[in-house]
């Protein structure tokens, strides 16, 4: 991607080879609803009043998603299938991937796309948060695979930017920034998955060097080893004989494939063995490595930052990644939907159920009730999660690069809060609406050439990594709720009364408003709750973490949809005056609906958001009711 360049908008169509059917390659990216959220709700070009990001513009931001869209759909999307079905492969300790990867990789690094939002010093295109993030959303709905390789090298570069010497930066980072060397994250070992503290790689200090002597083996490393760039930078967690047991004594080490020289050349191999493969559920494409370090005692590694601060530090990393991770759910179940809703457009299966003539036609299962439903539920879900993305990545841009302090330690909080929502929610509901895909297509879903169970396969990971969502709902209950004193929580309430309150006595969404300030009065009753009970009993209030984080992913989202609905009926109303259609006019408006684009996209937006509120969010208040029940029977159940 040349940002000198000025590409005209794209829109992508399913061209299926006969009614009903779709092919694997095929991608819609809903390039529109990304636009209508950064630029109309969000208004993300505000950012280029901050020094940051003052030589970029509105033009070129939408030049970007021109060009992220040219290139999902005209490169990631057609290489997808082949992929999955070759899969990485262990070849005499080297993993191997597809072989369509080998240009693909090229053309991705060519395109400037590596590391779309890091230091442009050392290679990064310095987007703004959620610009990229929302560029990233058209590659992973696009192949999700292929994006690891990229996402956890640039991630890790991003930790030894931060946290690494001098000597580090110089040697690793502009490498791994524009694709060069590849990078990864070593956490999990087989005896400690989540519980990082019981790991036993150790790292001993040499005397009279500056590197550690590595030895341990991790397990379930994302793109652990690959064959599409010269060195792969992992970044391992480790324990120095003698420092503290448990998380206390834990390090971060940089631990080369090869070993580097001090001019930056590559040395001799670093004693870094792959082990295997995992053969998995789904992302075929991307390898899951179990490596091992210091076989032979000759692997080496360099301390990052202060000893017994690598969780710290890790966690950096670690919560960049699970905002991709929840990026993964929104990006492929928007993927799913598409593919939904263009086939149930073509399918033409059973006769409307009004239709009594005595020879009724069969119609597009679209026309059916129960479908509808399904693409509703899809749809409402969708923009949700998008929304729930780009406007914590848009805390991000304000968190990271504010020049006013309150308004940088407000964006912080609100991005420590929702981190964990966007990740464990959007991953959850991403692998409901592939489910709901699946149905739309019936028997066609479940068979490979319709693309629609590998999306299911693929998302379904989103859910385990980088911190299981269990683990997701504890940190939102036992920390962020916790955090200031409750005090980024009642941010949060503070901000989301002022909206609905100013929508009360409005005719149009007063009432939907109130039904999102009773959720988000069910929400607040259920925390402060949580406070009397964990006194007398703590498990109860971790019994229903889970199920609180989904509460709070449903209140959010019908507070996004609203404000997203007042926004689009504002729009709305400025084409009825221009397009000079009366308010009584019932017959007139719908007949523009169906002939203007933007007056379809605009109504339909504030039927989304009617859908979710009154059909989706109550369940916010069912799961206040079990909150409030007192059952402890999973608790007391002798299993």
């Amino acid at each position: 991607m040349s940002i000198h360049s000025r590409a005209g908008p794209r829109r992508c169509h399913f061209s299926p080879a006969a009614q009903g059917t779709t092919t694997m390659s095929e991608y819609l990216f809903d390039r529109r609803d990304v636009e209508f959220n950064l630029f109309d709700v969000l208004g993300v070009e505000e950012l280029t009043k901050l020094s940051r990001y003052q030589d970029y513009s509105r033009e070129l931001f939408e030049m970007v998603l021109g060009e992220a869209e040219k290139f999902a759909v005209g490169k990631l999307a057609p290489a997808n299938a082949e992929a999955d079905e070759v899969g990485s492969r262990l070849i005499d300790g080297n993993v191997v991937l597809p072989d369509n990867y080998t240009q693909l990789f090229k053309d991705f690094r060519d395109g400037g796309w590596f590391a779309p939002v890091h230091n442009p010093e050392y290679g990064g295109q310095g987007l703004p948060q959620s610009v990229g993030m929302a560029a990233i959303e058209a590659f992973v709905g696009s192949h999700p695979s292929f994006m690891f390789i990229s996402g956890l090298t640039v991630s890790a570069g991003h930790l030894i930017e931060v946290h690494g010497t001098e000597r580090d930066v110089e040697l690793y980072l502009e490498k791994m920034y524009t694709g060069q060397w590849g990078g990864t994250m070593c956490l999990t070992e087989p005896q400690a998955g989540s519980a990082l503290g019981d790991l036993t790689t150790t790292a001993t200090p040499v005397d009279g060097e500056d590197y550690y002597d590595i030895v341990g083996n991790k397990i379930f490393i994302s793109a652990g080893d690959q064959n599409l760039t010269e060195n792969i930078v992992h970044l391992v967690l480790a324990r120095v004989p003698g420092d503290p047991e448990g998380s206390r004594g834990i390090s971060l080490f940089i631990v080369p494939k090869i070993r580097v020289n001090a001019d930056g050349s590559l040395a001799e191999p670093n004693d870094v063995a792959i082990t295997g493969i995992e053969e998995k559920m789904g992302i075929h494409a991307s390898p899951t490595c179990s490596i091992s370090f210091g076989d032979h005692g000759e692997c080496r590694g360099w301390l990052v930052g202060e000893r017994c601060r690598g969780l710290q530090y890790m966690f950096l990393m670690m919560n960049e990644a699970r905002l991709v991770t929840g990026l993964q759910g929104v990006a492929i179940g928007n993927a799913a939907y598409q593919s939904a809703l263009v086939y149930a457009k073509e399918r033409s299966q059973g006769p409307k159920v009004t239709d009594r003539s005595e020879a009724p036609k069969s119609v597009a299962i679209i026309e059916h009730p129960d479908v509808r439903r399904n693409l509703m539920t899809m749809k409402a879900y969708g923009e949700a999660l998008r929304a729930l993305l780009l406007n914590t990545a848009f805390m991000s841009d304000f968190a990271l690069y504010s020049e006013d302090e309150a308004e940088k330690t407000k964006a912080q909080d609100m991005l420590d809060l929702l981190t964990p929502i966007c990740k464990a929610f959007c991953s959850d509901m991403g692998f409901k609406m592939t489910e709901l895909a699946m149905q739309v297509f019936g028997g066609y879903g479940y068979i490979k050439e319709y693309g629609v169970e590998q999306k299911m396969r693929d998302v379904k990971i989103a859910s385990i990594y980088e911190g299981t969502n269990g683990i997701q709902a504890l940190d939102l209950l036992g920390r962020k709720m916790r955090m200031k004193s409750g005090g980024l929580f009642l941010t949060w309430l503070q901000d989301t009364n002022e909206f609905l309150g100013s929508l009360s006595e409005d005719e149009t969404f007063g009432e939907m408003a109130k039904q999102v300030d009773a959720a988000k009065n069910a929400l607040g009753e259920a925390a402060f709750g949580f406070t009397a009970s964990g006194k007398k009993d703590p498990e109860y209030p971790l019994l229903h973490a889970t199920p609180y984080l989904r509460m709070f992913g449903l209140v959010e989202s019908a507070r996004l949809l609203l404000k997203q609905a007042t926004v689009a009926q504002s729009k709305l109303s400025a084409i009825w005056d221009e397009k000079g259609v009366s308010a009584d006019d019932a017959e007139a408006r719908q007949a523009l609906i169906e002939q203007n684009d933007d007056a379809r996209f605009y109504e339909n937006k504030v039927k989304t958001a009617q859908f979710f509120i009154y059909q989706i969010l109550p369940e916010a208040r069912a799961i206040l009711k079990s909150i409030q029940s007192g059952d402890r029977s999973a608790l007391e159940v002798a299993f």
